[in-house]
């Protein structure tokens, strides 16, 4: 059984490793078989409204009444950006945001605090007196706009609360959802959200479509607990650290990687007993066939040690402690890692123990 330095030295070494390899190796994904799954060729569940329905939507709305707009240039652009929106030349929620924001100062501002990379206050959105039309298209732009700032926490439980049936752009929902769910290793979910986007594979935007496939392919093949599943984890605690968020949350995300390593290497090191008892067992069943027939000794008699029972010390060089890991056992643990894991795994240890020697990386 490994050292507790070997151990050690183990945890960390697949640590960086998987957090580099991460980042070098992408996904492999198959998704020439897709298309025959059961789950994507059930009846739709969702509709699409056209672009002259969610106009009418707004128009409907009472306080977007296309009689209350006062200023008739204004009134001009909107004609102008309805007319872009049906020739596919302008986004549809981006568009209904705008006309909402002509009427609606507190969904304006959210806007103008969005694209200056501030907090806007969204409590209104909770408010029973706000208008549901309003709410939920305000609420689909927000959650659009924070997936795309990688935002994943907070935008998950905004699009969770919207009903695809009664979206202006159940399409964008759903796809925006699942971004969240996959990147979160939400791995159920992500599935259910993909199956019911691919539903209408043909009517969505085809860089839905596409990127649907890819992450349904990926998460399927995705095993929990698996190294590519702690990578995952780990890309997440780098993105949460990366946006300042350092709470509660990204600590426990941080001690399940660490609990997940545990358990991977415990797992190693039991195949490599396992696999070190087989040889031992071959060894023994080959060696009593040539010998004596494979008869145990007659009699219990006592060994004839020759040693003479002392234990050479050993001393340590100056600056060396006990517990610092030997080169030939740190050579050890790279092989060990080099016969499990693909070779790119062991050039990533080999630059983190350089790193180590350069005093760059704490210990």
């Amino acid at each position: 059984m490994p050292s507790p330095s070997i151990r050690r030295t183990l945890a960390w070494g697949l640590f960086v490793a998987a957090a580099w390899a991460a980042a070098w190796s992408p996904p492999q994904v198959a998704v020439a078989g897709a298309a025959s799954e059961p789950a994507l060729a059930r009846e739709p569940t969702w509709s699409i409204p056209t672009a002259t329905a969610v106009r009418l939507k707004v128009e409907q709305w009472p306080a977007g009444s296309a009689s209350l707009t006062v200023d008739p240039a204004r009134a001009s652009a909107m004609q102008a950006a309805w007319n872009d929106v049906a020739a596919g030349r302008r986004d549809l929620l981006d568009t209904v945001v705008d006309a909402i924001g002509d009427h609606e100062p507190r969904a304006a501002a959210l806007v103008v605090a969005m694209g200056r990379g501030q907090n806007p206050p969204i409590e209104w959105l909770d408010d029973p007196a706000t208008d549901a039309f309003v709410r939920d298209a305000v609420t689909l732009w927000l959650g659009r706009e924070l997936v795309r700032r990688d935002r994943f926490d907070e935008a998950l439980p905004l699009l969770e609360r919207l009903e695809v049936g009664d979206s202006v752009d159940p399409a964008t929902v759903l796809f925006h959802r699942a971004a969240c769910e996959h990147w979160l290793l939400k791995i159920d979910e992500a599935m259910e959200s993909l199956d019911r986007l691919l539903e209408r594979e043909s009517e969505i935007p085809v860089r839905y479509a596409s990127v649907a496939r890819l992450l349904r392919a990926d998460v399927a093949a995705l095993e929990k607990g698996s190294l590519d599943h702690i990578a995952r984890r780990m890309r997440d605690v780098t993105r949460r650290l990366d946006l300042g968020s350092a709470g509660p949350t990204t600590r426990e995300v941080q001690d399940g990687v660490i609990a997940s390593l545990d358990e991977l290497i415990k797992r190693l090191e039991d195949q490599q007993r396992q696999d070190q008892q087989g040889e031992s067992s071959a060894g023994a069943g080959s060696g009593s066939g040539q010998g004596g027939g494979g008869r145990p000794m007659e009699d219990s008699r006592i060994a004839r040690g020759r040693g003479t029972g002392e234990v050479r010390k050993r001393d340590f060089a100056p600056g060396e402690a006990w517990g610092n890991l030997p080169p030939h056992d740190r050579e050890r643990a790279l092989q060990q890692i080099g016969r499990e894991f693909p070779p790119h795994y062991r050039e990533a240890i080999e630059q983190y123990f350089k790193r180590l020697a350069n005093g760059a990386e704490d210990r």
